[in-house]
């Protein structure tokens, strides 16, 4: 018995009602994209019922299409719209304060400290594109070897370093002790390491990212599964957003094709429990850089490959497909949208054609994860099991 549960990172559905307070009012991720690439058509995931979610007709394209599975959407709880918040709230966490965001940088006192132990100075320090900050600052970075710092409107620290210049050991070390800083009032949910390598006119980001989180802030999901002695392998950045606690086992992934076909080998061996995917190229290379086209093309990558899941999964198997938050290339700015994510389950054990209709809370989500294996629920939230399981046969 096992459940497959893969998030779409930042695939969002549609502005909340509280969007507007967080600047993302129109936000909708899928449906935004859908309109401006009317091509889009994801068969395998609207034969599970992606098109009968509510707001998302739209992408059935007037076909008329029986669900094979469970679907509908759910509200964040949580204050943010990060993905530490978005993971975290689905295992069973809800975060009413927002992790603290720096729109001026970071201040002197944090500065200080980061520079006096890792022994280097640092640059930039100002809410920044991942890309366009190193567009600006790459080459005094290489002439200086100063540590390019840049935050967002999220809560993250971000260090990016050329790897010739600071080696990638040398570069998690300085973000383990920028870590160990950011606690307390200055508690950001990550320290992102951001290496790149290139020349000028030329940098690009490269594939050896790391994130170093702060651990959960209560019970999750996957410590409860762990507790009940069953696996929770973890494929992507799952190990790194739940800073390694609850996992069994975890492969780190380059982009979204490796994390598919890893989560297709956790599936050869993994015998009971949870394989807890993410993939990231949605929100990283494609949300985060307006890119319409390139997500569009990603959203159709996986639901060409998501046959090769349904055929490798056993009778005893749950597919569990979500998102985190949503980041809309067509809005203004670059930042995470807050909005509804969507929720599709298939599998022999789910029922065909069922509505879970709208969820208050992400939590919801690990709490049917847990029910379903037979495991206490320990968090937030409440299962819909008994909604979308199939009578026994």
């Amino acid at each position: 018995m096992r459940v497959i549960l893969i998030i779409l990172d930042s695939l969002g559905i549609g502005a909340l009602p509280d969007a507007s307070l967080y600047g993302d009012a129109g936000a909708n991720t899928l449906m935004n994209i859908s309109a401006r690439r009317p091509e889009l058509f994801l068969e395998n995931m609207l034969n599970m019922g992606l098109g009968h979610i509510t707001g998302c007709g739209e992408l059935l394209r007037g076909r008329d299409i029986s669900p094979a599975g469970a679907y509908g959407r759910l509200k964040e709880a949580s204050a943010g719209k990060d993905t530490t918040v978005g993971h975290w709230e689905i295992a069973g966490i809800i975060k009413e304060r927002p992790f603290p965001t720096y729109p001026q940088g970071f201040p002197p006192e944090i500065i200080r400290v980061f520079e006096e132990r890792t022994g280097h100075t640092i640059i930039g320090n100002y809410p920044a594109s991942g890309t366009g900050i190193i567009d600006a600052l790459g080459e005094r970075h290489m002439e200086t070897k100063a540590l390019i710092l840049y935050t967002s409107a999220d809560s993250v620290f971000q260090i990016a370093a050329h790897e010739e210049i600071i080696p990638l050991d040398e570069l998690y070390r300085v973000c383990a002790v920028a870590r160990e800083i950011l606690t307390g009032d200055h508690g950001a949910a990550r320290v992102i390491a951001r290496p790149f390598t290139g020349a000028k006119g030329g940098f690009a980001r490269t594939e050896n990212r790391k994130d170093f989180s702060l651990p959960p802030e209560g019970p999750t999901m996957l410590d409860d599964i762990k507790a009940k002695g069953l696996t929770v392998s973890a494929v992507g950045k799952i190990e790194d957003i739940f800073a390694g606690r609850g996992i069994t086992a975890s492969v780190h992934t380059k982009n979204n094709e490796d994390g598919v076909n890893q989560t297709l080998a956790q599936m050869k061996t993994v015998r009971e429990g949870l394989i807890f995917t993410n993939l990231v190229d949605f929100d990283m290379i494609y949300g985060h850089r307006n890119d319409i086209t390139g997500y569009a093309g990603a959203l159709l990558y996986f639901d060409n490959r998501l046959p090769e899941i349904t055929k490798a999964m056993s009778p005893a198997d749950v597919l569990m497909i979500t998102a985190d938050h949503g980041c809309d290339p067509t809005a203004p700015g670059t930042d995470h949208t807050r909005e509804y994510i969507p929720f599709l389950a298939w599998g022999r054990p789910v029922k065909k054609g069922v509505d879970i209709g709208c969820r208050s809370s992400f939590a919801d989500i690990g709490a049917t994860v847990r029910e379903y294996l037979g495991v206490e629920n320990t968090g937030k939230g409440e299962s819909f099991w008994h909604i979308i399981k199939k009578a026994k046969e």
